[in-house]
């Protein structure tokens, strides 16, 4: 009777476990049929037209787009002309900007975090909402005002002028700030392997010029507008880990700082990489403020690689170039994910650190004692 019981439960759990694949699929099949249509073949088509001639008129797949290989990838890497060295200076640009932007509005949202979730603080909930109004506010309304705010008779350089700064026309200053610091001190060119040596048509010097005047408005701009959206992340975070932990380091002696860094910053390491994530994704693919504020000006020194690919595909016309500064883009972030999830992976204790906490015989009898 088992012999013949055991073959047919299997038949009817292997049955029902193939009702249930073919359940799930067709519940998921509408989301994957609108991510195939809206994702995945646009996706294709702009990777076929960045290895294309397409000139944006008609279909990219008609019989006379041809294919050029990787002729549009070689001009903005490696041509040695115009396309070269504005793709070069679009990531100088955005370089100087992620360096700035992600680890300024990270700190500063993770200080926010901290202070509005504590307990002895009264009116949490009105500092909440008005550390995150900025970043429900349009980028076109704050990028306008920001145009107001550090124009030249503008509010910041008022202020400065109390202190006897003369404020610089902020949104039409190209030079760089590491330039004018050096400036300061007397150094207004920099030595010839710097001058002479280039990368992708812009000299090494010119790689150390740090953000532009223009460019660093843009930034406070960022992390103003930013640091409130990764706030909460924090606050949900933090919210959600035991106070056990915390109770037995402060009866261990450790003060406040040490808890903090010690104690809660190791478990808030999941919201660190997806908050940084997440704001190195945004600082590449910065456009919006560019395009309503400056349009890379002065002097291309706000001009970063999102804007250029607009700018060659839609204003050019080069729509191959366009797309291949899109790919080349999304590489880039892709390694830098991937190095953030390196360097923030979890790490096995070493042997010198168990050492320090392991229970020594002596300790074991005395406390026996």
């Amino acid at each position: 009777m088992t012999a013949v019981s055991t073959p047919s439960r299997r038949a009817g759990s292997s049955g029902l476990r193939r009702g249930e694949a073919a359940a799930g699929w067709i519940f998921t099949l509408p989301v994957l049929i609108i991510l195939g249509v809206f994702l995945l073949i646009p996706v294709l088509m702009a990777l076929w037209v960045s290895f294309s001639d397409w000139n944006g008129r008609g279909s990219p797949f008609a019989g006379d787009v041809g294919f050029v290989g990787g002729e549009n990838y070689a001009a903005i890497t490696t041509g040695g002309g115009l396309a070269e060295r504005d793709f070069g200076i679009a990531l100088r640009n955005n370089a100087w900007y992620v360096l700035l932007v992600v680890p300024l509005q990270t700190a500063l949202s993770l200080f926010l975090a901290v202070l509005v979730n504590r307990a002895v603080l009264r009116g949490r909930g009105f500092f909440r909402t008005a550390f995150y109004f900025p970043s429900v506010t349009s980028t076109v309304a704050i990028t306008v005002l920001w145009l107001f705010l550090f124009s030249t008779s503008g509010a910041i350089n008022q202020v400065l002028s109390w202190i006897g700064i003369n404020g610089p026309n902020w949104f039409n200053e190209p030079s760089g700030v590491v330039h004018n610091l050096l400036g300061v001190f007397g150094v207004t060119s920099g030595p010839e392997a710097l001058t002479q040596g280039t990368f992708l048509g812009v000299s090494w010097w010119d790689w150390l010029a740090g953000p532009s005047v223009a460019m660093s408005a843009f930034v406070l701009m960022a992390v103003f507008t930013t640091s409130g959206t990764f706030m909460l992340l924090f606050i949900a975070a933090l919210q959600n880990l035991s106070g056990d932990v915390d109770e037995a380091a402060m009866v261990d002696g450790a003060n406040g700082w040490q808890r903090f860094w010690r104690v809660t910053l190791p478990q808030l390491k999941p919201t660190l990489f997806t908050v940084l994530t997440l704001g190195l994704i945004g600082c590449w693919q910065v456009f919006d403020q560019i395009y309503t504020g400056t349009q890379g000006g002065p002097g291309k020194t706000t001009l970063t690689p999102a804007y250029l690919s607009y700018n060659s595909a839609f204003i050019s016309q080069e729509w191959g170039q366009g797309a291949a500064i899109a790919f080349v883009l999304f590489v880039i972030i892709v390694v830098f994910t991937i190095l953030q999830r390196f360097l923030l992976r979890d790490r096995p204790v070493s042997r010198r650190r168990a050492r320090q906490y392991e229970v020594r015989p002596a300790a074991r009898k005395g406390t026996a004692r």
